[in-house]
This record gives C-alpha cells, sequence and structure tokens, in this order.
C-alpha cells in the first residue's frame, strides 16, 4: 500500500511538473549588436511585448509562450547558426530576422526543421520568392518587399531631377542593393538614365571622397540603398563641404538613431515606409502600453509584435502550431493585428503593401504632408 501510495505521489508530482513546464517557444532574430542594434531592439521589445499581452490572456493553446532572442549582427554566418540553435531549442516561430541577408540563408534552416519564420522587416524580394520556388512553405513576412518600396522612390526622383542629376548607392548587401535596383530599375523605365551608380562600403566612417564625386558631378539628389548609419555620415560629410544635395532612402532611416549621426544635415531627408502604425486605431492600446514602459515603438517594433499576433491566431483557429497546419490558416485568412488586418498571399507576402513619404524635419520623422 505504501508503494502503491508513493508511486501514486510521485505520478501527481510528474504530472504537475509537466503542466508546470508546459511552454511554447518562439524567438526572434536580429542585430542585437553592432551598428544595426537599434532595429534589433526594436524586435525584442516587439516579441516581448507580444509574448507578455498573449500570456496574460492563456497564452496559445492552453500553454504559455517563451521569448527567445537571438544575436546575428546582421551577418549571414552567424544568422545561420543562430537559426541552427534555435532549432535545437524547439522553437515554433521565429519572428525575424532584419537583414534581408540573414534571413535568406536562415530561411533554409526553418525549413529543413519545419519552423514558421515571418520576418518583420526583410524586404528583399528573394526571401519569399526563392522560399515559393522550392516549395516551402514556412516563409512570410509583415513588411512590403523592395519592388513596391523601389518604385515610389524611383518615380520621386524621375519627377523632381533629370537622370544626370541623380545618384544611386548601395551598399552591397541583400537589403541595400536589392532596394537601389529597384529604384533605378523604377527610374529607368520613366526614360531617365542616373548620373551616378556607385556601390560603397557599409561600416567605413568617410565618405567624403565619394561625397566629392557626387559634388563634382553635379549631383542634386542621391539614393542610398543601405542603412541609417552610413547615410547619416554621407550627409553630414556632404554638409561639411557645404554641399547640400537632397538625400532619399528607404525604410532602414526609420530610427531616432538616424538623426544622432546626421545631425542638423539630417533635415529634409526623405525615406519611404509603410503608413506609420502608431497612428492606427488597431495599435492604440499597445503603443499606450508600451509607452508606460518608458519605449517608444517606432519602427518595426509593431511589425515584430504583429508577426507574433498573427502566428498566435493561424495556430488557434488550426489548434495547433504544427508547420503545415499554422502555414495553412496563414495562406488562406486575415488576421486581426497592431497593423490592422492583414492576410498573406501564395508566396507569403503580405497582400497589397502601402509606401508613403517620410521626412526627417527638427530631429524627428513623419509621413509628408
Amino acid at each position: 500500500m505504501r508503494k502503491l501510495l508513493l508511486a501514486t505521489a510521485m505520478a501527481a508530482s510528474f504530472g504537475l511538473a509537466a503542466a508546470a513546464q508546459a511552454e511554447t517557444k518562439i524567438a526572434t532574430v536580429g542585430p542585437i549588436t553592432g551598428q544595426y542594434a537599434a532595429f534589433g531592439e526594436q524586435m525584442k521589445r516587439g516579441i516581448e511585448m507580444a509574448v507578455k499581452d498573449l500570456n496574460a490572456n492563456g497564452g496559445v493553446l492552453g500553454e504559455q509562450l517563451t521569448a527567445l532572442v537571438e544575436d546575428d549582427a546582421c551577418d549571414p554566418k552567424q544568422a545561420v547558426a543562430a537559426a541552427n540553435k534555435l532549432a535545437s531549442e524547439g522553437v515554433a516561430l521565429v519572428a525575424g530576422h532584419f537583414c534581408s541577408g540573414s534571413s535568406i540563408p536562415a530561411s533554409a534552416v526553418y525549413a529543413e526543421n519545419d519552423i514558421l519564420q515571418i520576418s518583420p522587416a526583410s524586404t528583399n524580394p528573394a526571401l519569399t520568392e526563392d522560399a515559393y520556388d522550392k516549395g516551402w512553405i514556412n516563409v512570410f513576412r509583415t513588411c512590403g518587399r523592395d519592388d513596391a518600396q523601389g518604385v515610389v522612390a524611383g518615380n520621386y526622383l524621375a519627377d523632381n531631377f533629370q537622370g544626370p542629376e541623380i545618384a544611386i548607392l548601395h551598399d552591397k548587401t541583400a537589403y541595400g542593393k536589392g532596394l537601389a535596383d529597384e529604384t533605378k530599375k523604377q527610374l529607368n523605365a520613366r526614360g531617365k538614365t542616373e548620373g551616378m551608380y556607385e556601390a560603397y562600403t557599409a561600416g567605413e566612417k568617410d565618405y567624403s571622397a565619394l561625397v566629392s564625386k557626387m559634388k563634382e558631378a553635379g549631383i542634386k539628389a542621391f539614393y542610398v540603398g543601405g542603412y541609417h548609419t552610413e547615410a547619416g555620415l554621407m550627409i553630414r560629410q556632404a554638409w561639411e563641404q557645404g554641399y547640400k544635395p537632397q538625400m532619399v532612402s528607404g525604410d532602414a532611416l526609420v530610427t531616432d538613431e538616424f538623426w544622432k549621426i546626421a545631425g542638423p544635415a539630417g533635415e529634409g531627408t526623405l525615406m519611404t515606409f509603410a503608413p506609420d502604425p502608431r497612428q492606427l486605431p488597431s495599435a492604440k492600446a499597445v503603443v499606450e502600453e508600451f509607452r508606460k514602459a518608458g519605449y517608444e515603438p517606432e519602427g518595426y517594433t509593431l511589425y515584430t509584435y504583429a508577426a507574433v499576433q498573427a502566428w498566435a491566431e493561424a495556430a488557434k483557429q488550426a489548434n495547433s502550431i504544427d508547420l503545415e497546419a499554422v502555414a495553412g490558416k496563414l495562406h488562406g485568412g486575415t488576421f486581426d493585428t497592431v497593423l490592422g488586418p492583414i492576410s498573406f498571399d501564395d508566396k507569403g507576402d503580405v497582400k497589397d503593401p502601402n509606401y508613403v513619404w517620410y521626412i526627417w524635419h527638427d530631429g524627428n520623422y513623419g509621413e509628408k504632408s
């Protein structure tokens, strides 16, 4: 009898332990360190708040969520290492990566291990195009693509400047070159040929030679396919030479870090990005929650939050966190998120992405009227 009671007690104990340990792991991966760490912080904040809110409402399928955060520093090799680590952890979702050059190689690891990937920030078309061509079902994104963003930028340049007055620059990364090339493609389709098309090396501190070359060539507007760190240095060093061209860029300038680098030289800088989700009624409560915690959810914070929301709702609809079941729901449904209702096409791209112009003024950015 004593043995029976002991066995029963042990079984009950193990049952309670199993219940207490029941959890579903999800993760984000981005540049937590390095020159793009501001974006990694946005993603980290986004997933942590989403997990906090979901857990407060019972979690997903009766299990609490645990948020893991990995650093890839926007380096492809480090991204693959992080992806393999998360595969060994048994994560169900990766809301990442930030850089397209990281997301693309990591997606192969996730496909092999049946892990859903929803990037909040990687805009290179190859991320979803390549996955679709290979028959993978695991790759999605809550942001738009370079080919949509490049059309807007190319049209602006064509409408406001003559071809020889335009320079298109890129940092040789999957994101930067992809965005620059899509902008160039649209500019050329409008019958204008840029005066300069140049690559630069990311991470350098001195772009004065490139700036001097643009100045001597009579460049009045230059497009930067790259990140806020280099763009900020370029425009600051241009002003230091008494040269004030119009700088135009993409969504990677949506961070206060840009102004810290550029200073007053950043005045009037234009960039393309989706309409500010912080202004949406669907985001009001979450934005207030972030602000009460002392954090401004700019850039890709809410895009990361929305990636978790879409996955969680699809898992509930499927009554499973199995990749095939969840992916099937994602492809076929519409999901209420902080970004408003979103749905995905057959390739995993968010449907009907919208890009608008933002302008930097007096240390802040906002939609251009």
